[in-house]
């Protein structure tokens, strides 16, 4: 007689070759966002794989806690690290390497007993398993048996943020400049070398579009020379016209200025 093929069954022959070959790739790509992006494929298919077993708790919080709160973390972690960032090859840590082999091996002890359980052992079904529904039940483990676990794991999570803000702090060697500070430079080098002390006009100002193609206009209706990348410039696609040279001009000199400025004032704050 040929078993029935259930659900379960049909999202875990789908999915599980996925999320083998994307935690594999996970590891062997050099690159942490796409490290990222596939750790997200892993999370998702993990999250199918909750509902397809009817535990509708564990799939929402896999998708709102896991995959949307710890993955954008890491990727906000990305950002401000750098993806071009270098890792160091030299070990901070004296015997991280056997460290890191012995839990290998204990989460593989720990994998096979639990898949050994599931096939070798006596499965009741999630229904006897849990008669109130599955939310009910994990909080009975959390809030119950394993509640000090669980507590014990609230406080380790704790400690490590105390502990990456501990090493990520650093000490300023010099005064932290205030808003007093760049004002006055700013008017400082507006009176010395002639650089506009306020913001830049945005492209699109008074025109008949809002493009970042389209530079700003003056009252006049003239074209305002600062409103326009030095991109743009060099492509040719806002000043194309033989007359506007001149404008070309000024706003390539008033851009070099405005980056020697700024060149300056990072220098000053670091």
């Amino acid at each position: 007689m040929i078993s029935l093929v259930t659900g379960p069954q049909v999202a875990f022959w789908m999915l599980a070759p996925v999320m083998v070959l994307a935690g594999i790739a996970m590891i062997l790509v050099r690159k942490a966002v796409h490290s990222a992006l596939l750790l997200a494929t892993v999370m998702v298919c993990l999250a199918v794989q909750y509902a397809a077993l009817d535990a509708p708790f564990l799939f929402a919080v896999q998708i709102i806690v896991y995959t949307g709160a710890i993955l954008m973390l890491f990727l906000f972690v990305l950002m401000l690290v750098g993806v071009d960032a270098s890792d160091s090859l030299v070990e901070t840590i004296r015997g991280q390497r056997l460290l890191a082999g012995l839990a290998f091996l204990g989460f593989g002890v720990l994998l096979v007993a639990a898949v050994g359980n599931a096939i070798y052992g006596n499965p009741v079904g999630l229904a006897d398993a849990q008669p109130d529904g599955n939310p009910k039940g994990i909080a009975q483990l959390l809030f119950g048996k394993y509640v000090f676990v669980f507590e014990v794991t609230s406080a380790l999570l704790i400690t490590a943020a105390l502990g990456a803000m501990m090493l990520a702090h650093r000490e300023r060697l010099t005064k932290k400049r205030t808003q007093r500070d760049h004002a006055e430079d700013r008017m400082r080098k507006y009176a010395e070398q002639g650089v506009h002390p306020g913001p830049l006009p945005t492209p699109g100002v008074l025109a008949r579009h809002n493009a970042v193609d389209t530079p700003a206009l003056l009252p006049d209706g003239s074209i305002a020379p600062t409103s326009v990348s030095r991109v743009l410039q060099a492509r040719g696609t806002v000043f194309p016209e033989a007359e506007e040279r001149e404008d070309v001009e000024t706003v390539r000199e008033i851009s070099d200025g405005e980056d020697h400025v700024l060149k300056e004032e990072k220098n000053s704050d670091d």
